[in-house]
């Protein structure tokens, strides 16, 4: 279990438009959840969804079977493994989370500061 079940900022049935249209409502930066992956791939079960300088980022968190872990976006060495979605989310209230643009190519940062809950 990656520790979503009982938090206040998971969404476990909000699809990804429900959960951009919540983000644009609260258009405060930092604003952020976590939905189920639209794929449904073991491999990247949840999608971390953060609003930032009037844009929102989906970013895939991805299970590493060999480690039993999870980590942000695609692989890359040298990235932060975690024991839990929750341990992710936990981190990124204190340490600021890289967002790349990947259309722009630009890259901003910011910390998770605000749930969203999906109503």
């Amino acid at each position: 279990d990656a520790g979503v079940h009982s938090k206040a900022w998971y969404a476990a049935t909000c699809d990804r438009k429900t959960a951009e249209d919540a983000l644009y409502r609260s258009s405060k930066d930092g604003s952020f959840l976590v939905r189920k992956s639209s794929g449904q791939d073991s491999r990247q079960p949840y999608t971390l969804v953060v609003f930032y300088n009037r844009r929102v980022y989906n970013i895939p968190i991805r299970f590493i079977e060999s480690t039993r872990q999870y980590a942000l976006g695609r692989e890359k060495s040298g990235e932060e493994r975690f024991d839990s979605v929750a341990e992710i989310v936990e981190n990124h209230q204190h340490t600021s989370l890289v967002l790349i643009d990947s259309q722009n190519n630009t890259k901003d940062s910011t910390k998770l500061k605000h749930i969203v809950r999906v109503s």
